[in-house]
C-alpha cells in the first residue's frame, strides 16, 4: 500500500505536473498559431487559441492549488478547500468562453463557402503540428491525470482533461485540415467544420469538469455509496447506540462530516468522549487524517 502523501507533498506534485503542461502548452500554442497563419488554416489557429486557453488554467492551478492546500487558520476553519473548487468553476467557463467563440467564428466561415466564398486551402505544415500535438497532449493528459488521482486533487483532474480536450480538438483539426487538403474546392469547408467540432469537444469537456465543482460549491452531499461506508464505520464502532443528523460535504481534496451520536446515558463522560474520537478515526480510516474533517456530537440514547 502506497504512503499518504503530506498536504505540502501534494503541493509540490500539484505544482511540478502543472507547470510541465505550463511549457508544453507555451510551445504548442505558439506553434499552431504560427504555423496556422503560415498554413492558411483557421481550424489550427483556433487550436492554437485553444492551447493559449490552457496557459490561463496552469496560472489558475498553480496558485489555487497551493491555497487550497493551507492548513486551517482562525479564518478559514475548515480549511482552503473550496479555493479549489473556485478553481475548478473558473477552468470550465474559460473552456466554454473560448468553446462558443470557436464555434461562432467557424459557423461565420462555413456560411461563406457555401455562399460561393473562397477561402484558403492549408499547407502540410498544418498537419505534421497537428499529428505532434495529438501525441503530446495524450501524453499530458494521462500524465496529469494520474498525478491529479495520487494527491486528490479535483483542479489537476480538471487541468488533464482539459490537456484531453486539447488532444480532441487536434484530431478534429488534424481531419479537417486533411479534408481541406486532398477533397478538392469544396473540401475546404473542412477546415472551419472541424472547428466548429472542436467547439463543441471543448464545450463537453467544459461541462464535464464544471459540473461535479459547481455541485461541490452548492454543498451537496456525498454520493450514496461514500454514505454507506460512512454510516457503516460508525455503527461498527463499540458503544454507539444510534446515530443521526449525518451530514456530509467536500471542500476541495477534503471530505468534512457532521453528525450526531447516541450512546448508554449511563457511562462516564470520558467514555462517551472515546466512543466519539473512535468514530472520528473510523471516517478519518477510509479518507485520510489530512483530508478529512470529522465532528461527531454525543447524546444520550432514551429508546427509538
Amino acid at each position: 500500500m502506497s504512503k499518504e502523501l503530506t498536504p505540502e507533498e501534494c503541493v509540490k506534485e500539484a505544482r511540478h505536473v502543472t507547470w510541465v503542461g505550463f511549457w508544453w502548452n507555451a510551445a504548442l500554442g505558439l506553434a499552431k498559431v504560427v504555423g496556422g497563419a503560415m498554413s492558411r488554416s483557421g481550424a489550427l489557429i483556433a487550436d492554437g487559441v485553444h492551447s493559449f486557453s490552457d496557459f490561463l488554467s496552469d496560472l489558475i492551478v498553480l496558485v489555487m492549488v497551493g491555497i487550497a492546500r493551507k492548513k486551517p487558520d482562525s479564518k478559514h476553519l475548515y480549511g482552503h478547500g473550496k479555493y479549489e473548487t473556485l478553481a475548478t468553476i473558473l477552468l470550465s467557463i474559460v473552456l466554454l468562453v473560448v468553446a462558443i467563440k470557436i464555434i461562432v467564428e467557424s459557423v461565420h466561415k462555413v456560411i461563406a463557402v457555401i455562399d460561393g466564398e473562397e477561402i484558403a486551402r492549408p499547407g502540410l505544415l498544418a498537419l505534421v503540428i497537428c499529428g505532434a500535438s495529438i501525441v503530446i497532449k495524450e501524453w499530458l493528459y494521462r500524465y496529469t491525470r494520474r498525478v491529479g488521482q495520487k494527491i486528490h486533487s479535483d483542479v489537476v483532474v480538471a487541468n488533464a482533461w482539459h490537456h484531453r480536450s486539447d488532444s480532441f480538438s487536434s484530431i478534429a483539426t488534424f481531419g479537417g485540415v486533411a479534408g481541406a487538403m486532398f477533397l478538392g474546392d469544396m473540401g475546404r469547408i473542412c477546415d472551419p467544420l472541424s472547428a466548429i467540432i472542436v467547439g463543441v469537444l471543448i464545450m463537453v469537456v467544459a461541462i464535464k469538469i464544471g459540473r461535479p465543482a459547481l455541485s461541490e460549491m452548492l454543498e451537496i452531499s456525498l454520493p450514496e455509496e461514500d454514505l454507506n461506508q460512512i454510516s457503516d464505520a460508525i455503527m461498527s464502532t463499540p458503544g454507539v447506540i444510534a446515530f443521526h443528523r449525518l451530514r456530509t460535504r467536500r471542500s476541495g481534496a477534503n471530505v468534512i462530516v457532521d453528525l450526531h451520536i447516541k450512546v448508554n446515558p449511563r457511562i462516564m463522560v470520558e467514555e462517551a468522549h472515546d466512543i466519539a474520537t473512535m468514530v472520528e478515526n473510523g471516517i478519518h480510516n477510509i479518507y485520510g487524517n489530512d483530508t478529512s474533517i470529522v465532528t461527531v456530537h454525543i447524546e444520550p440514547y432514551h429508546g427509538s
